[in-house]
């Protein structure tokens, strides 16, 4: 909750306080802002205090000695977030985009990595770095810190698990709560670091043995700081709603009960929020996207909002979810399941034959899913050519069919507009009674994802359409080109793999897909497959709409998922807004608050990323150690001056050929084709060889695992 919600009054914003303090010249005490800014009334004096101080906190104005304000640019200061190295030095990545701040292994005694500091350019390193000291920290990034357990002689402390934390914690031996060493624990920061002294800690959770069944999600949760119990009342709050909808909650409604529609997910999905049907029309289609009406439920403001922003995202990991809002919603009345009635938000569309929209509206709905199927049972049937896909479903069946012609026309209007059609590897993991991993297999996509995929994508760029029409505060989902550090790589990459770059100067998406239909059937092309989605830039969530570069979009919105994304409830509020026939002036959203709750979704939906990605790099650690002296085939995916790093064919887990562990001989390493050369034997080891590694040693806690050559 901000300031203007909590206490009735009015001040200056940010940009006037910077405005006065670049015209005055020198800092000046809060007395003096409330006088020049023409502050009058308690509750406005408050507002400011707190602004003052929130302004301090992001690095925007500092705080001197005599209590003054003033300009960190004005003081030669700057502001940003430490990024630390596991070898003890790091950086400061400024807030403006400007060079990194290299700091020395004593500047960070006093911070950790991921703390935001003022830092001051102190001179330039050996290397030509600019080189930076630390001068105040403006927020501490980790209260807790989870850690393997260490005791001896006397001396306890916690060594982090994220290597970038690269200061153990001490911990008084009162303080341990019964930890053996060994075990995987939880420390709360009790003293930050400081120059002459190390942070200080108290053990408050006791997680298990290393490599135990389920701890990789525990560390996971808590290193990358997820949400993962609710505050009181908000259960309650969810719960209240009941698990039916009633005939009143549908009043005013748009009645699609009687259309076919039904939900297409994975074996294991639990939250239906997406619901399709289509028909086949003399110059076209009919397309029908439901989505579950969260907003319905979590209104701004509630507690079930405020923990829904707070989270902002599902979070999936092997076994276990996350999610953003309770089970009685996510898992309950929002969810489509078959046979129930469900509120919704429907995007209707008429498509023609070039898979282009012709028209479109949106509509408050109720709706009763006629089926819950899976991906493989659709494809199952589409493949088998059955009139039915279950006796006695004619209407869906015919819909299933109309869907799939629908598809067909979407894909090629997607491959016109030339969208890049990325194919990565994923795997999943299969798990033994205990809960242990038992095996990792490749995940196979088949026709069935892609077809859900080309509905949502589809109902995402009318949402994205249909508010730039209404101009109102939203977050569009932005994808910007490639940028030219990733692309001069990118171009190293290929033209060492023999292939020729299809782009002079700034690429379009069609270049990208027309480099992955030319690469399709080659041995290595899961490999660059991989490459080319590490050279796109991220995709973000923004208030703006720059349009999306790889689906090759002029403008990009989620609508489609509201009960595991956040942007999608933002998107969902505002087209209500509209539907209830309110003006946008109106609408209580504000463009700077949406440009902030984007910027905060964005932060969020990547460490969940991270976090996912942490879990499956552990697992796979985990896995690997059974096969200790094991052999597997594998594909060189990257060279390097140290070695090679190989990716296991048949369950994508990659490891490190050391150079020691080549053949014995001098190697001499090609960065721009990517290639390892024995001096003595001629022996040469580049990108996309097929070898035979045996597995040597794996470090869990690391997530590294070496291979030798077989």
């Amino acid at each position: 909750m901000n300031e203007r919600d909590r206490i009735k009054g009015t001040a200056p914003d940010r940009q006037q306080i910077l405005s006065l303090l670049e015209d005055h010249g020198r800092p000046l005490l809060r007395r003096e802002l409330v006088k020049r800014l023409d502050v009058v009334g308690d509750n406005s004096r408050e507002i400011l205090r707190r602004r003052l101080q929130a302004m301090v906190r992001d690095g925007q104005l500092v705080k001197n000695r005599k209590n003054a304000y003033g300009l960190p640019a004005k003081m030669d200061l700057v502001a940003g977030r430490i990024s630390a190295h596991k070898d003890g030095y790091g950086f400061v990545i400024t807030d403006e985009g400007d060079s990194d701040l290299y700091l020395s292994p004593r500047q960070m005694r006093s911070v950790l990595h991921g703390d935001r500091v003022l830092a001051s350019v102190i001179g330039v390193d050996p290397r030509g770095r600019r080189e930076g000291a630390v001068r105040e920290v403006l927020e501490r990034a980790h209260e807790k810190v989870v850690g393997r357990f260490v005791e001896e002689s006397g001396i306890a402390l916690v060594v982090p698990d994220d290597p970038r934390i690269n200061q153990d914690i001490l911990v008084p031996l009162e303080d341990t709560a019964g930890a053996r060493p060994g075990q995987v624990v939880v420390t709360e920061i009790v003293q930050q670091p400081g120059r002459r002294q190390p942070p200080v800690g108290r053990i408050i959770e006791i997680l298990g043995k290393s490599g135990a069944p389920g701890l990789a999600t525990e560390i996971a949760i808590r290193n990358f700081d997820l949400p993962y119990e609710w505050p009181e009342g908000v259960e309650q709050a969810a719960s209240a709603f009941g698990d039916v909808v009633t005939e009143s909650m549908t009043a005013g409604r748009r009645d699609l009960r009687d259309l076919p529609l039904v939900t297409i997910d994975g074996a294991d999905a639990r939250d239906f929020d997406d619901a399709v049907c289509a028909q086949r029309r003399k110059n076209g289609w009919r397309l029908v996207v439901a989505i579950a009406d969260v907003s319905a439920y979590v209104k701004p403001g509630s507690p079930l909002d405020q923990e829904a922003e707070k989270r902002a995202t599902s979070v999936y990991f092997p076994g276990r979810v996350i999610p953003m809002l309770p089970e009685a919603l996510s898992n309950g009345l929002c969810s489509l399941k078959p046979d129930e009635d469900r509120l919704c938000l429907v995007c209707d569309m008429s498509i023609n034959e070039a898979g282009k929209v012709t028209r479109a509206r949106f509509d408050a709905a109720v709706m009763r899913s006629q089926a819950r199927l899976t991906y493989q049972q659709v494809w199952d049937w589409i493949v088998s050519g059955e009139t039915e896909i279950r006796p006695g479903a004619g209407a869906v069946s015919a819909s299933l069919k109309d869907l799939y012609g629908l598809y067909r026309a979407l894909r090629r209007a997607r491959t016109q507009r030339g969208a890049i059609d990325f194919e990565s590897t994923e795997v999943q993991f299969q798990f033994d009674e205990r809960g242990a991993v038992a095996d990792i297999l490749p995940y196979e996509r088949n026709d069935a994802h892609m077809l859900i995929e080309e509905c949502m994508v589809t109902a995402n760029v009318e949402a994205a359409s249909f508010l730039l029409r209404q101009r109102l505060p939203a977050p569009f989902r932005a994808h910007e080109p490639p940028p030219a550090a990733k692309l001069e790589a990118l171009e190293q990459f290929l033209r060492g793999l023999g292939i020729r770059v299809p782009w002079r100067g700034r690429p379009e998406p069609r270049d990208f897909e027309l480099l992955v239909q030319e690469v399709k059937g080659r041995e290595d092309q899961p490999l660059i497959m991989a490459v080319l989605l590490r050279a796109q830039s991220l995709a973000s969530y923004q208030a703006n709409n720059t349009g999306h570069f790889g689906l090759a979009l002029e403008a990009y919105a989620h609508f489609t998922s509201p009960i595991r994304r956040y942007p999608d409830l933002l998107v969902h509020r505002a087209i209500h807004h509209f539907l209830s026939r309110r003006s946008a002036k109106g609408y209580d959203m504000s463009r700077d608050r949406m440009e902030k709750l984007s910027e905060q979704c964005s932060h969020r939906s990547r460490r969940a990323e991270e976090a996912e990605r942490d879990v499956l790099g552990r697992l796979k650690a985990i896995f690997m150690e059974q096969h200790i002296g094991d052999k597997f085939q594998g594909l060189v995916t990257g060279v390097t001056s140290f070695g090679l790093f190989v990716e296991l064919q048949n369950n994508h887990v990659n490891g490190l050929v050391h150079i020691t562990s080549l053949p014995n001989d001098y190697y001499h390493f090609d960065p721009v084709v990517h290639r390892l050369t024995g001096d003595r034997t001629g022996k040469v080891f580049q990108l996309a060889q097929k070898v035979t590694v045996k597995v040597m040693a794996v470090n869990v806690d690391d997530r590294k695992i070496d291979f030798e050559l077989a």
